[in-house]
């Protein structure tokens, strides 16, 4: 009997404390209040871990906005060109030999570096058009092509313009091709032989005139500079200091005019600083001020002795 007892009231302590457990679970727990309903349709349907992505996301925006705030974009594309091209370097792509053909005036260093060419490049991320258009944006070539033989050749073809005359306007002398570009904002020791044109707008006219200048080498080769007056018509001074003002139409009429003059009474040769050739129908001849001096004095001793009677 005393066990039965025992065993009941065991049972009856560990019910009462089940009891008592249960009520305490139920107290501790909060109802939560069902959610707003966009909330829910979210939590349905978007995807799981989109959060972590989206914050991802957002990690990376910012970095990316400090970067652009910073000035430091630039950097940054060129740290990630230059992995980049690390890993296809390593992969087996690396330039390993440069063919260019065409060139005269550029080097072959100056070449690569125009086209954006350095020694990290490799030829897996090499933008051939890209090169391309940098080459051509150099007034010293008028065209190219870039090809790219894998695994490890870069091949260059060129079209180089060709210095043509030296250009002086405003004081600043610059190298000029033949349609007017300028090629060299200074001159080198070896275009110094060029045709000298001078004044606003003589780069783009120069070709025309130098061409028809060059059928009278009686007056070509004696010529200094052609000077280009209001952008309508040419001056030309010669290597002694003569000026010849050229009429604005009619320019090769003018020039075989001036040749013939030259070569039947060797008018270049006589003690005159300008030729005037605007008008049609009339020569202007001015003289030096000593040649200008003698003939007034050789006017009036002819003038004095009409005077004086025999």
């Amino acid at each position: 009997m005393l066990l039965r007892e025992w065993v009941q009231d065991k049972r009856a302590e560990t019910r009462a404390a089940a009891t008592i457990r249960q009520k305490l679970k139920a107290k501790a727990v909060v109802e939560r209040e069902p959610p707003p309903r966009i909330v829910a349709l979210v939590e349905r349907y978007l995807p799981r871990r989109v959060g972590i992505s989206l914050t991802v996301l957002l990690l990376i925006g910012s970095c990316g906005l400090g970067i652009v705030k910073g000035g430091h974009l630039q950097d940054f594309i060129t740290a990630v060109s230059d992995a980049r091209n690390a890993m296809a370097n390593s992969a087996g792509f690396r330039i390993t030999s440069v063919v260019i053909n065409g060139r005269k005036q550029l080097s072959q260093d100056e070449i690569l570096a125009i086209g954006g060419v350095s020694g990290r490049s490799s030829l897996l991320f090499l933008d051939a058009d890209d090169v391309r258009d940098k080459l051509k944006a150099n007034p010293w070539i008028a065209d190219a092509t870039v090809l790219k033989l894998y695994p490890g050749q870069l091949m260059i073809e060129i079209t180089e313009r060709k210095a043509f005359a030296l250009w002086q306007e405003a004081g600043r002398l610059s190298v000029i091709a033949d349609d007017g570009a300028v090629l060299e904002p200074y001159v080198s020791r070896r275009f110094l032989t060029l045709p000298l044109v001078v004044g606003k707008g003589a780069e783009t006219q120069a070709r025309d005139f130098l061409a028809l200048l060059a059928r009278y080498p009686q007056v070509n080769s004696v010529t200094k500079a052609a000077i280009y007056v209001g952008e309508r018509r040419w001056n030309l001074r010669l290597k002694d200091g003569l000026d010849v003002r050229l009429p604005e139409q009619d320019v090769g009429n003018a020039l075989a005019a001036l040749s013939k003059l030259d070569k039947d009474d060797r008018l270049f040769s006589k003690d005159i600083v300008a030729v005037d050739m605007r008008l049609p129908d009339r020569l202007v001849v001015q003289l030096s001020d000593d040649a200008a001096k003698a003939r007034e004095d050789l006017f009036k001793d002819k003038k004095k002795k009409k005077a004086d009677p025999v």
